[in-house]
């Protein structure tokens, strides 16, 4: 099964491709988008949706992975400038036709490291480790979008859930 995991942001927005056979995955493609912080807030958007529905076309995963929204009361701001990128992504998302899935951090932390609290140090040494890559993906937009796929592959492969169905 082909997942791509992203982790939207306005400025960046990490991506990460694996295929999932059973509890085996393989890297296949990572990667960043990025927005001019000089554009206009309307055009941000659409270059973000553009080239998320791009990389849907050229990917062609089954399923795509989304962090849930979160709010942390001393950024407020952060966490709405990160909502805009992900409400383009997942437009396009929708708009390209894939199973979109959502787990919440802690989901995802425990089921990389162990632990729902882990730092991104941990997060980081642990997709690193379970791809195989010699050294961590830089930056850490990209880590954190593995670590989606992953976690979606492995509660695929534990019989958690039943592995999405592209629409249409």
């Amino acid at each position: 099964m082909r997942i791509l995991g992203i982790d939207p942001g306005l400025g960046i927005t990490g991506y990460g491709l694996i295929e999932a056979c059973g509890n085996n995955v393989k890297l296949l493609e990572a990667g960043i988008i990025r927005s001019n912080a000089k554009d206009k807030m309307e055009k941000r958007l659409a270059d973000i949706y553009k080239k998320i529905i791009n990389l849907i076309e050229d990917t062609m995963p089954e399923a795509v992975v989304l962090e849930e929204i979160y709010s942390h009361y001393k950024h407020p701001k952060t966490s709405i400038l990160m909502a805009h990128g992900r409400g383009a992504t997942c437009l396009a998302i929708e708009h390209s036709n894939v199973a979109l899935v959502n787990y919440p951090t802690t989901r995802i932390k425990k089921a990389i490291t162990g632990r729902g609290r882990a730092s991104k140090e941990q997060m980081q040494r642990t997709v690193t480790s379970l791809l195989g890559l010699k050294d961590s993906p830089e930056p850490v937009d990209i880590t954190d979008a593995l670590a989606l796929a992953i976690t979606h592959a492995n509660i695929i492969a534990h019989g958690w859930c039943q592995a999405p169905k592209r629409k249409g």
